[in-house]
C-alpha cells in the first residue's frame, strides 16, 4: 500500500493484482499413446470423460463411484499432491495401492499429475 500525504492508506485496486490462474496439467498414457491437457482445479477426470471432455475417449471407466475399478490408473507423477486413498480405493485396489494405483473416479485434480492406464488383463 502507498501512503498519501494525509497519512491515509490507499486501498489497493483489485485490477493492480493480476494473478495468473495456473490450471493443472494432466498427462495421461494409454496403449502407447500420451495425451496431455489442462483442466480446472478440483476436476474429476471421470466426470469430464462422461461429458465428452478430456480425457474422453481415452480414459476407461464404467460406474464412476469407486465400485468397479475399471478406471484404475498408475500415478506416475504428482501423487504427493493427492489425498490418501479413501475406503473405496482400499477395497477395490487392495495391494495394488502399493504399486501406485488409484481410481480416477475418486481423484479430484488440484495439481499437475501424470497417470497411466493399462489393459485390464494386467490388473
Amino acid at each position: 500500500m502507498k501512503l498519501q500525504s494525509n497519512a491515509m492508506c490507499r486501498v489497493r485496486d483489485p485490477s493492480d493484482a493480476k494473478e495468473e490462474t495456473v490450471m493443472p496439467i494432466v498427462t495421461f498414457h494409454r496403449d502407447g499413446q500420451t495425451y496431455r491437457d489442462e483442466v480446472k482445479e478440483h476436476t474429476n477426470l471421470v466426470v469430464r470423460a462422461g461429458i465428452r471432455q478430456f480425457p474422453f475417449p481415452h480414459l476407461r471407466y464404467e460406474c464412476g463411484m469407486g465400485k468397479c475399478s475399471r478406471c484404475a490408473c498408475v500415478v506416475r507423477a504428482g501423487g504427493e499432491h493427492l489425498p490418501p486413498p479413501n475406503w473405496k480405493e482400499k477395497k477395490q485396489l487392495g495391494e495394488r495401492l502399493e504399486q501406485g494405483y488409484r481410481l480416477a473416479c475418486q481423484l479430484w485434480i488440484e495439481h499437475d499429475i501424470e497417470l497411466e492406464q493399462t489393459d485390464m488383463e494386467t490388473l
